[in-house]
């Protein structure tokens, strides 16, 4: 029977792990130096502290002095929290010059790690943290004798029934597979490139044994109060039948081009040039849903805070009053400074906590931005899109294309993966630069499908009846429609 698992003190990793680490195991925690591994052990010791747990710290890496001002940059107090350090007395100080029939790596190992076991055997932690195996690497002096320092000291926190995180730097892969053979589980801290923007850091569990585990990258990030943990959204752990009845959009005419309005768990792509009125649009779905008492969440990549209520409340949209009603919530992203894992966790925060019932995000091409690459984003989205229909939510998503009149481009298509899709275009007509709406496409029932004049001003929407007269719409230079001949006549 596999033993409760104990909290790792980082609420999104004891997702990720299945519920934190199985007790009396030992875990490796690998990564480059700054990524994370001692602020990450230490959240795991404070966790235990704070259910009157026995834990210790032994380092061999840094000072006590140096872990307490580690600890006070985020707000920490370590008290409770055993610090030990065995190489902080004058004999890591010795030199070559002392031994004289062993190697002096030989002496100082066997001293070093007999102190590391007398103290661990006399404080009997329930959870240690050995920080770090680069240091043991070192003084063995070969892979052989490393191999079997570690293997000891694996059988002797087995016998002390206490749960042992090893700290390690990464290293060349024949050095790092000796330690993975032998622990319990493997947790890698990566820092990913970016070309601009803030550092970028993900997790991956590399091993775990005995338990099911959220597998793959997980987004992370260090803040002041310790690791924050994005876990990946796995949509398939959400299937479950939504209802499909159908809201209005706010707007009759548009209601009508929908076939009825929108249907609950579905996404709605709403696509078109720079300034077609996209934003807009959703504005008023969001501000429709306002009025049924439902939240919105609107995630604005693109505009700031300000520039979207000032063109909201332009359009006579009651922005700024839903806001203080708690009905709708505006939050402008940063892609530069948001990684994707930490976007998807906003937005289920938004559904899971607050309740919202709308999400709109504005656009797909800020979305974009924030991903390591296109078929990334492919995936995601359609992990996301997923997760939210399951829950019954209606998802909008703006997406900008590429031009103004005439051919245009997408920078990725994703029409495939929405439920509706609703272009908005620029047509010329009697010396003016005009607007027309249509709905291309409706999974979950019959829509309209004429192309309708379209108009933003002050007094909100206006949507017109369908251009009939005329044809080439939607390649922006339409022409006049010659009238059928008249069969009847001779």
């Amino acid at each position: 029977m596999i033993a409760t698992p104990i909290g790792t003190g980082i609420a999104g990793l004891d997702t990720v792990l299945g519920g934190g680490y199985t007790p009396r195991r030992l875990y490796l925690i690998e990564g480059l130096p700054g990524s994370g591994k001692t602020t990450l052990a230490m959240q795991f010791l404070m966790a235990g502290r704070d259910l009157g747990e026995r834990v210790l710290y032994v380092s061999l890496s840094e000072t006590e002095q140096e872990l307490r001002e580690m600890a006070s940059s985020h707000g920490w107090t370590l008290d409770g929290v055993s610090l030990y350090e065995p190489l902080a007395n004058a004999e890591r100080m010795s030199s070559d010059a002392q031994y004289t029939m062993f190697h002096p790596s030989e002496v100082e190992l066997a001293d070093t790690t007999q102190r590391i076991l007398r103290h661990i055997e006399e404080f009997r932690p329930d959870r240690l943290v050995f920080d770090s195996l680069g240091e043991l690497r070192l003084l063995s002096g070969s892979p052989l004798r490393y191999r079997r320092q570690v293997l000891a000291l694996k059988q002797y926190f087995s016998e002390l029934a206490c749960t042992t995180l090893l700290l390690d730097d990464i290293g060349p892969a024949d050095q790092g597979m000796h330690v993975h053979t032998i622990v319990h589980g493997v947790l890698r801290l990566q820092a990913v490139d970016a070309a601009f923007g803030g550092d970028r850091r993900r997790l991956r569990v590399g091993k775990f044994r005995g338990r099911r585990f959220i597998g793959g990258y997980h987004d992370y990030r260090i803040e002041t109060g310790g690791l924050l943990v994005f876990p990946r959204l796995v949509a398939s752990d959400y299937r479950r039948e939504a209802p499909q009845d159908r809201i209005g959009t706010g707007m009759a005419q548009l209601d009508t081009l929908f076939g009825g309005g929108l249907s609950r768990g579905t996404s709605t792509l709403l696509i078109g040039a720079a300034g077609t009125g996209k934003s807009s649009l959703a504005t008023l779905i969001a501000c429709a849903a306002a009025d049924r008492g439902e939240r919105t969440a609107i995630f604005a990549f693109d505009e700031s805070v300000r520039a979207f209520i000032t063109r909201s409340e332009g359009l006579g949209f009651p922005v700024v009053q839903r806001m203080e009603e708690g009905l709708i919530s505006l939050r402008a992203i940063d892609p530069a400074e948001l990684s994707s894992g930490e976007f998807t966790q906003v937005i289920r925060d938004a559904v899971e906590r607050d309740e919202v019932r709308v999400v709109v995000i504005d656009s797909l091409n800020g979305y974009l931005n924030a991903m390591p690459g296109e078929q990334h984003m492919l995936l995601q989205l359609h992990d996301l899109l997923a997760y939210l229909g399951s829950l019954g939510i209606i998802t909008l998503l703006v997406s900008a294309q590429l031009g103004l009149i005439g051919t245009m481009s997408n920078r990725v298509d994703v029409s495939y993966l929405a439920d509706g899709v609703v272009l908005l275009r620029y047509y010329e007509a009697e010396g003016e630069v005009r607007q027309a709406i249509s709905v291309l496409k409706q999974r979950t029932g019959e829509h309209e499908r004429t192309i309708r004049p379209f108009r933003m001003s002050s007094r909100g929407f206006e949507i017109g009846e369908p251009l009939r007269e005329l044809r080439g719409v939607l390649t922006g230079v339409p022409q006049e429609r010659t009238p059928a001949p008249d069969t009847l006549r001779r």
